[in-house]
């Protein structure tokens, strides 16, 4: 009797920790994380872009918490490149590249307006010997932390799939692919696959829409979510 009786208080016991391990594992931890993430969460930005003539540009789709040198060493390790700034010789560079097909894999990207400030950096991965294919990302930094008191930035990240007119203005200008969610998740993916990302959540960004325009015109469709990493600290 005895022996049976320390073997169901041994159960009990048993029942009792796994009960208070699923609480603690999937209902109060995740809620202990959406607390922790509140601090940008609950900031309100326009989440779109604007060309220097206020034309609405990209919309915001990505975001990563970090410091700047966090930022350019994890591209670094995903393969991506740092975009040059623009020069009339990095112009004449990168005209060179689509109209000769060199390769350019620093090619500078335009400048767009995000709260009135252009990019603070400017990543790519190109596709081909030509920069006029390529993954790309703008990047700002914002006076928004997370929970770790590192800087969030935000981001617009889209395909360019070929030079051509804007058909706003006219002007010569890289032309985006439409699926801009397949560009934010692409980039997501690098960085979570060279381990540079500790996790990830998602804000709202401009909303769903299927009938999206940049500011050269070209059609674009998404979500409307952006996606936040957190990137992995330096040592």
């Amino acid at each position: 009797m005895r022996q049976r009786s320390l073997k169901r208080r041994a159960t009990a016991w048993l029942v009792a920790f796994l009960a208070g391990y699923l609480v603690l594992a999937y209902f109060a931890a995740p809620e202990f994380w959406t607390l922790r993430d509140r601090n940008f969460r609950s900031h309100s930005f326009e989440m779109v872009t604007h060309t220097p003539q206020g034309i609405p540009g990209d919309p915001i789709n990505v975001g990563l918490v970090g410091t700047e040198k966090e930022l350019v060493h994890a591209f670094a390790v995903a393969g991506w490149d740092t975009a040059d700034a623009i020069t009339l010789k990095t112009a004449i560079e990168i005209g060179e590249s689509v109209l000769f097909g060199r390769p350019y894999p620093d090619a500078p990207v335009s400048r767009l307006l995000f709260e009135g400030r252009a990019q603070d950096l400017a990543f790519e991965k190109p596709v081909g010997d030509s920069a006029d294919r390529r993954h790309h990302v703008r990047f700002w930094h914002t006076d928004t932390t997370g929970d770790d008191g590192r800087p969030l930035w935000l981001g617009s990240a889209s395909f360019d799939r070929g030079v051509g007119l804007s058909h706003d203005t006219g002007a010569i200008t890289h032309h985006i692919g439409p699926d801009i969610d397949a560009e934010r998740d692409s980039l997501i993916r690098d960085l979570s696959a060279a381990g540079m990302l500790i996790s990830t959540s998602e804000i709202p960004g401009i909303g769903a829409t299927r009938t999206g325009r940049n500011g050269g015109g070209d059609p674009y469709f998404t979500d409307g979510k952006a996606v936040i990493g957190v990137l992995r600290q330096l040592p």
